[in-house]
């Protein structure tokens, strides 16, 4: 699968649809430019998305709504607290994994009698599982794993601190939410109807992969 997703990789940039981000600076992992014919072929889709799903429905109505928001957004809506991942760390050669999708490979490989992991509920203790799991690079022994937030932290103005801190948008919904009232009193809809939106949504991932779908 690694293979054929390398080749797909190869392919858009030899066709001008995608290419590394900052490439000649050595890139970074999990972003992407896109190119010609891929930017172009993104807006027809964004087009025709809009068209079918928007323009041509009486029950639909469109929004665009700021990447910045208040950051009591995310806190009502339980990402300050709640949107995150399980991190663990390598002792010995520093990689960095995802807990969960460690404890996944386990159970895929069915080796878990090795580690003497025999029940759900051992497994569903991702602390305890971790403590058995031997780092897939070097075999080196990992870290208790802790929770890493997904939002990009940024700051508006120019001072940083607790009061002027605030979140790239971590998904689109939420400036949907909030806006709901003006958008019913403005467009003078009855419920139900639809809010819909496109729009970039900014999620700092542990390990960054599968090409454009988490792009």
């Amino acid at each position: 699968m690694e293979n054929l997703m390398e080749k797909i990789i190869s392919l858009c940039k030899r066709r001008g649809f995608v290419f590394s981000s900052s490439e000649i600076y050595g890139g970074i992992q999990g972003f992407y430019d896109f190119g010609s014919l891929g930017v172009e072929m993104k807006n027809n889709i964004k087009r025709l998305w809009w068209q079918k799903v928007v323009q041509e429905r009486d029950d639909v109505v469109g929004l665009d709504s700021a990447i910045i928001q208040n950051p009591n957004i995310w806190k009502a809506s339980g990402h300050v607290e709640r949107f995150f991942d399980l991190l663990t760390e390598c002792k010995s050669c520093h990689k960095r994994f995802r807990a969960d999708h460690l404890v996944e490979e386990l159970k895929n490989s069915g080796k878990l009698d090795e580690v003497g992991l025999y029940t759900e509920k051992e497994m569903k203790d991702i602390t305890k599982v971790i403590e058995k799991i031997k780092c897939p690079e070097c075999e080196g022994k990992l870290i208790p794993p802790r929770q890493f937030n997904l939002m990009f932290k940024t700051f508006v103005g120019p001072v940083e601190d607790e009061s002027t801190k605030t979140y790239l948008r971590p998904e689109t919904a939420q400036g949907i939410f909030v806006n709901f009232k003006n958008v019913l009193e403005t467009q003078r809809k009855k419920i139900p109807f639809g809010i819909a939106q496109i729009g970039k949504a900014f999620r700092n991932e542990i390990t960054p992969k599968n090409f454009l779908f988490r792009t």
